[in-house]
């Protein structure tokens, strides 16, 4: 049992891994931890994540751009943030932070790299021109929107998503902490989607694709295990009808089960097919 009358020192020192599903690989130091390149494909566009809800962004926005017709198309490599993958030196020029996903856009005469989940939405937008307005108030909003989401995705996963699922010991006070910071979250997002078909109006944009790869899982019920039943996601009426129409769409469908691992899945994806022959199975 933890000490719960824990008095912090003065100064904070790392003396080992705190425990957890993570502890193996967290450390409080930046940088990469082996020598080791990537990979690159025959695409422009070269994609280097997981399927967790930050990797399916960028991953359904790459499958919305190829279904509208751009020419996005992209290898996609996954990184095993379990074995550590995400310390490599190819990794770390890519993304200083070591998290996924990281993109390498090859389109131009210089490559590109792109870091951060909403970055990477911004960026394919502004590139393609699609699914952001490109000036005035419907811009903003949807800024407004994409930066929301990005804001408060630490709280529903390093906060509430740790605490509730990954923690080495479950306690009431962070758990409570975070499930009413979560149904916060989930009710601005209700209240919102109760004026308005999407989040930035009546427009599909990033800010939705941002958001579904987190709200997602809790509309589906897929989420930290039971976690959709814990936080009564179900009675987010607005938020409901908005995730379930998204989880209809056929880029959405696709996006989702690329850089993951077993049966329905595609660790990795370097042409449309790779993706088919899962689906059509």
């Amino acid at each position: 049992m933890a000490d719960l009358t824990y008095t912090p020192p003065k100064v904070w020192t790392w003396d080992q891994p705190n425990g957890g599903e993570f502890a193996g690989i967290n450390r409080p130091t930046a940088g990469a931890r082996f020598e080791r390149e990537l990979p690159r494909g025959q695409h422009p566009f070269q994609l280097h994540s997981l399927g967790t809800p930050n990797g399916q962004k960028v991953t359904i926005m790459l499958e919305e751009l190829l279904a509208a017709g751009y020419e996005a198309e992209y290898d996609a490599w996954l990184i095993s943030i379990s074995d550590s993958d995400q310390f490599s030196s190819g990794f770390v020029s890519i993304n200083p932070n070591s998290k996924i996903p990281a993109l390498l856009d090859l389109s131009g005469p210089e490559p590109v790299r792109v870091f951060e989940s909403g970055s990477i939405l911004f960026h394919l937008a502004e590139k393609f021109g699609a699914f952001m307005p490109t000036s005035g108030p419907g811009r903003t909003e949807c800024m407004n929107w994409l930066m929301w989401q990005m804001g408060s995705a630490p709280m529903l996963g390093g906060g509430f998503g740790h605490f509730y699922a990954y923690a080495p010991e479950k306690y009431q006070y962070p758990i409570d902490r975070y499930a009413m910071e979560a149904k916060r979250i989930l009710d601005v997002a209700d209240k919102r989607l109760g004026e308005t078909r999407y989040l930035a109006g009546d427009e599909y944009t990033i800010a939705d694709i941002a958001a579904y790869g987190w709200f997602g899982g809790f509309v589906r019920g897929d989420a930290y295990g039971d976690a959709a039943t814990f936080l009564d996601v179900p009675s987010y009426e607005n938020l409901m009808r908005w995730g379930e129409e998204l989880g209809a769409r056929e880029p959405v469908r696709r996006g989702r089960i690329v850089n993951r691992k077993g049966e329905g899945f595609v660790p990795e994806r370097h042409s449309a097919a790779d993706i088919d022959a899962v689906l059509n199975t």
